[in-house]
């Protein structure tokens, strides 16, 4: 595994043929001090040289650590259509690429739908007895459970209408110059991978980094999720003026504090003792603001999957 971040990206192949794809990535090698790894994964629409991954990469390289970033297929430099993309499709990238190109416990950092994703890793590292491979997770307005409850049951009824009868509903994106493409598929494999019913284990510490004024996953979201890692470390900080991007300084500051928490962690208190789920189960959960004021802000209703 080589240094390719400042390179040109090279390309993990993923599954077999016909669905065969090539993922297009970047590493940045560690500087051998025996500390975790880091993974970047991204948004819908976004790409691994956005803003805040760079600027992750640039963290990375000061504090000597390494770093993994792709494309999903269908984003940036990848193959494939973005039509084609569901959760099931870029779940499978996200586990082989992250098995194939890193090396010990990794940090990884998820933002947005990317959020999602390394939670559903998280799961599905758990059931393969790979837990091991995650020091902690650093999520940035987690979409968890986008497809069901910021898509489906956000859309309006023409909306919905359209994904049964032709297959896609193509709104304007607030990201791209190009449409989103919300698919039939992408709904109904979504159902595939919903956390929102249960409790959700992680295996690891969290932190989560939502602002308070994102408009694409309200922090109602993200109070949602909080009420739900019961079993392992989980903070939440809240910011204030904050939007879904988060990429100001001030943002990346937040981020790239939750970073060295994660790196500072003694490692026997990554995870709770078994003793420990049921009483930490009933604690509210640990909520920062990052500007003052008098009393925490009232708490919103998530949406819910209907």
């Amino acid at each position: 595994m080589s240094d390719v971040s400042n390179q040109e990206p090279k390309v993990f192949t993923v599954g077999i043929p016909p669905y065969q794809r090539g993922i297009a990535f970047r590493r940045r090698a560690p500087a051998g001090n025996g500390r975790p790894g880091l993974v970047w994964l991204g948004g819908y629409r976004s790409d691994m040289d956005s803003t805040k991954a760079s600027a992750l990469d640039a963290e990375a390289e000061r504090l000597g650590l390494g770093l993994l970033r792709f494309d999903y297929s269908g984003h940036g430099l990848s193959e494939g259509r973005l039509a084609d993309g569901t959760i099931s499709r870029w779940l499978e990238e996200t586990l082989a690429i992250v098995r194939a190109e890193t090396l010990g416990p990794q940090i990884v950092f998820g933002s947005s739908m990317g959020g999602y994703l390394a939670l559903l890793m998280a799961r599905a590292l758990a059931e393969t007895g790979e837990s091991g491979r995650l020091a902690g997770l650093v999520l940035i307005a987690p979409a968890v459970d986008f497809t069901e409850a910021l898509i489906w049951a956000r859309a309006p009824e023409e909306a919905r209408r359209m994904i049964m009868a032709t297959g896609a509903w193509r709104p304007p994106s607030a990201y791209s110059g190009e449409p989103d493409v919300f698919t039939r598929a992408l709904i109904e494999d979504g159902r595939r991978h919903l956390l929102f019913g249960g409790m959700i284990r992680t295996h690891c510490p969290v932190a989560v980094l939502q602002g308070m004024q994102d408009d694409a996953v309200p922090y109602g979201h993200a109070l949602a999720l909080m009420e739900r890692l019961g079993g392992d470390p989980a903070t939440l900080t809240l910011i204030k003026d904050g939007d879904h991007r988060l990429s100001r300084p001030q943002d990346l500051a937040l981020l790239f504090g939750a970073l060295q928490r994660m790196l500072d962690q003694p490692a026997g208190e990554t995870r709770l003792p078994d003793s420990r789920l049921a009483a930490r189960r009933r604690k509210p959960p640990e909520i920062a603001w990052t500007s003052p004021v008098s009393s925490p802000p009232a708490r919103p209703r998530s949406p819910k999957a209907r």
